[in-house]
């Protein structure tokens, strides 16, 4: 399964149409769809190291404008769209302690949070379910998704062979005890 997913990457890394894939990924993670884009961003970036900065960029941007859509979500559709989305990820218990993290750190949770592999949809609903300032949760957004895109693209453009090298061979052993585990 993981070899299937790191070739489909692969393969897409090499697309002329890589990084607008890469960029519709990001989007639809930051509002609904389950996939980070670091899935698609490490094996484009690694294709196009010289572009890494442009790359982490676009990704950015259509990451803050899926946030934005998110935040839509939130704040004009929480009884139709958002409440099927906090459903399929099972939340309903979780709103109260968010709530009460968004009265009081707000500004934190979306910066910390933002950075985390969590899915970043689950913050960009929630902000705009508690009527988080917008302009600040966007330029919050720019930070937290900008900061994290491209230190990947700098680590990547920095260190990319040895880093794809570990991803091959980490691929290599985690297929190697899946197919163990099937016999």
């Amino acid at each position: 399964m993981f070899r299937k997913l790191y070739d489909w990457t692969l393969r897409l890394a090499h697309h002329r149409h890589a990084v607008r894939s890469m960029a519709a990924v990001s989007f639809a993670e930051s509002s609904f769809f389950p996939i980070p884009p670091d899935v698609v961003l490490v094996p484009v970036v690694l294709a196009n190291r010289e572009r890494a900065y442009w790359i982490a960029f676009v990704c950015t941007v259509a990451s803050v404008l899926g946030g934005i859509l998110g935040y839509v979500i939130g704040y004009f559709l929480l009884e139709t769209v958002g409440q099927w989305l906090i459903n399929l990820y099972h939340l309903q218990d979780k709103m109260g302690a968010l709530k009460e993290m968004y009265d009081q750190y707000g500004a934190a949770v979306i910066l910390v949070k933002g950075l985390t592999p969590i899915p970043f949809k689950l913050v960009t609903i929630a902000s705009g379910v508690f009527a988080f300032n917008f302009p600040l949760f966007v330029l919050l957004s720019l930070i937290t998704r900008g900061f994290r895109f491209f230190l990947i693209a700098f680590l990547l453009k920095r260190y990319g062979e040895p880093v794809q090298e570990f991803i091959e061979r980490r691929g290599r052993q985690l297929r190697a005890r899946y197919l163990r585990h099937c016999q």
